[in-house]
């Protein structure tokens, strides 16, 4: 019998099936307003090393037991089933991925599996920090994305809204990346008023300099203080406005179903990305799903209501690895998941409530 969300608190579990709700459909991952999901958001871990102003506290964190952080069995048996069931991306993010030991072993092990369209895509978003060391062997692994975080390239900006002084370990990180075979390579940074949005302009000739796709980010309300400030946000329009009046911004048709609207400067070949969350939504278009470092599948960024794999995984009534019964169990979660998913995140609407986690533990 398909399973249907039963929501106890902000987690669905497994339940009987209901009248009341359409069953969703057995074939691949198509939610009830005919999105068709295809990205599927891993969180390795919640962990960080940077303490970003927006992201988290610099001190009192309360981070995952250790105990509750999905194995790499457990995350690739998810992912070879979501696979099956038409997702063909997988984004590696946290906390930051790299402080997950085993990251190189996630990446070859989740690069092997293969879909009906052939073998899977493996991204990763990550700060940066510790990547040179590490990135040969995820390229040899499977790699074959990667953003990375940086939202200032002002020494002093940089410790203090990330409460570390590392700036030259992302910059070390981004020019290994731009000296690696992984194309295109994308620079994220979160467009923030009185913080970094008088050096948009130069971020985006930082990015270009290093052979990068900048992307600009609204800030969206996922810190953990729940301090987000709608008035003080800076808008999509305002980066536009901050950009046009250095370059000649064209407009790239065919964006899809990706979360950032692209912009050719001067004639090109250089782009620049807007990722317009709370102004301008692409929620109609949105085909992904996210997974929690503690085995909650979540349909939205901004969805207060999360689906509890580890039941499925580690309960008194789960079934074997790799038997039928795991893998219908784990599908249906996977639909139920989908089938939940509403129209948009409704953070224009004046009932909007922020998730409880933040986003180093929704992920990213």
């Amino acid at each position: 019998m398909t399973a249907v969300p039963v929501v106890i608190g902000v987690r669905a579990q497994v339940g009987a099936a209901s009248d009341a709700v359409a069953a969703p459909s057995p074939r691949g991952l198509v939610d009830t307003h005919g999105r068709v999901h295809r990205d599927l958001r891993i969180s390795l871990t919640d962990r960080c090393s940077l303490r970003c102003t927006y992201c988290m506290p610099e001190q009192g964190n309360e981070w995952l037991a250790r105990t509750s952080i999905l194995s790499t069995d457990e995350i690739v048996e998810v992912a070879e089933v979501a696979a099956s069931l038409g997702i063909r991306t997988f984004r590696l993010t946290g906390g930051e991925p790299l402080l997950r030991a085993d990251i190189v072993d996630v990446v070859r092990r989740v690069a092997a599996i293969r879909g009906d369209d052939g073998p899977v895509e493996v991204a990763m978003t990550t700060n940066g920090i510790g990547l040179p060391a590490r990135l040969p062997a995820l390229v040899d692994a499977g790699l074959t994305r990667l953003n990375i975080s940086i939202d200032t390239i002002d020494r002093q900006r940089f410790a203090d809204l990330t409460r570390r002084d590392r700036l030259d370990d992302v910059f070390e990180g981004i020019a290994a990346a731009a000296a690696s075979e992984l194309r295109p390579l994308k620079l994220n940074a979160v467009a923030m008023r009185g913080v970094n949005d008088d050096e948009l302009p130069d971020l985006v000739a930082f990015a270009m300099g290093v052979g990068a796709q900048l992307r600009f980010i609204e800030q969206m309300p996922l810190d953990a203080g729940h301090t987000w400030d709608r008035d003080s946000m800076v808008t999509r329009e305002e980066i536009l406005e901050k950009l046009g009046a250095r370059w000649s911004l064209e407009p790239v048709p065919g964006r899809g179903g990706a979360p950032a609207e692209k912009w050719r400067i001067d004639g090109g070949p250089h782009e620049v990305g807007v990722i317009a969350s709370v102004t301008a939504p692409f929620c109609g278009a949105c085909d992904r799903l996210r997974l929690t470092a503690d085995g909650q599948l979540r349909n939205c960024l901004f969805s207060n209501t999360e689906y509890d794999l580890v039941g499925v995984l580690r309960g008194d009534a789960a079934s074997a690895p790799g038997s039928d019964a795991r893998v219908e169990g784990i599908a249906d979660m996977l639909r139920s998941c989908v089938h939940g998913k509403l129209p948009g995140h409704a953070i224009n609407d004046p009932s909007f409530l922020q998730p409880a986690r933040g986003m180093n533990a929704i992920g990213g």
